[in-house]
């Protein structure tokens, strides 16, 4: 796997390496759930039911998951390296301190997804809606949202290094606590920051977005706008 290199933006602004995924020829899953700790090499699970599957611990290497349900997965601490996730949908999985790198999330449908002290390393989230995303104290770097729908995404205490929103829409977001460096929020749809607004150095915004952000701004430095 070769990851593509990184850009320079003109506003200087490092772009993030995006994963280039290629799967070699993958055998169709035919057991029955997951196990702990188990070894899913070159494993495409289409269309399987995973609902309350225990996966903890688990590596997923060179492996696609197609229109799977994810609903209240056990995968904590589970290793996803060089893998398609397409279509996935669920209400509470659990990836809590899990790994992910070099990874495409595609056309998600998940709410209440664990994803807190887990490690994000050249992986592209496109399309979909995730709601209540808990990426508390985690660690992102090289990370894309694209075409996306977050509401209510939880990245307090959270490290984002080179992460990007494109196109995409941020509802009620929380940054408490973050610390962000080369962050691109630029062509973000629709920006709604719930809290930690003062947490944003190191985010390039537009003059737009600065102007829908003023408020926030001011009230954080006790600065009162009236007419």
């Amino acid at each position: 796997m070769a990851a593509s290199g990184r850009k320079k933006s003109t506003t200087g602004v490092t772009a993030a390496r995006r994963p280039d995924v290629r799967l070699p020829p993958l055998v169709p899953w035919g057991g029955d759930g997951l196990e702990p700790d188990g070894d899913y090499d070159g494993v495409r699970f289409d269309g399987v039911d995973l609902t309350d599957a225990s996966g903890r611990g688990a590596r997923f290497m060179d492996c696609a998951l197609d229109g799977c349900a994810l609903d209240r997965a056990e995968l904590a601490r589970a290793r996803f390296i060089d893998a398609v996730l397409t279509g996935v949908r669920g209400v509470g999985t659990d990836l809590a301190e899990a790994s992910l790198r070099d990874v495409e999330v595609v056309d998600a449908r998940l709410g209440g997804v664990q994803l807190h002290g887990a490690v994000l390393e050249r992986v592209v989230v496109r399309g979909g809606k995730i709601d209540y995303l808990n990426l508390r104290k985690a660690r992102l770097k090289d990370v894309v949202f694209e075409g996306c729908v977050l509401s209510e995404p939880d990245f307090g205490d959270a490290h984002l290094v080179r992460v990007e929103f494109r196109d995409c829409v941020l509802k009620r977001a929380d940054f408490s606590g973050a610390r962000l460096e080369s962050v691109d929020l630029r062509t973000v749809a629709e920006l709604d920051i719930a809290r930690g607004v003062e947490r944003l150095a190191g985010a390039v915004i537009s003059p737009a977005q600065l102007m829908e952000l003023a408020p926030a701004f001011a009230a954080q430095i006790g600065v009162r706008v009236e007419a």
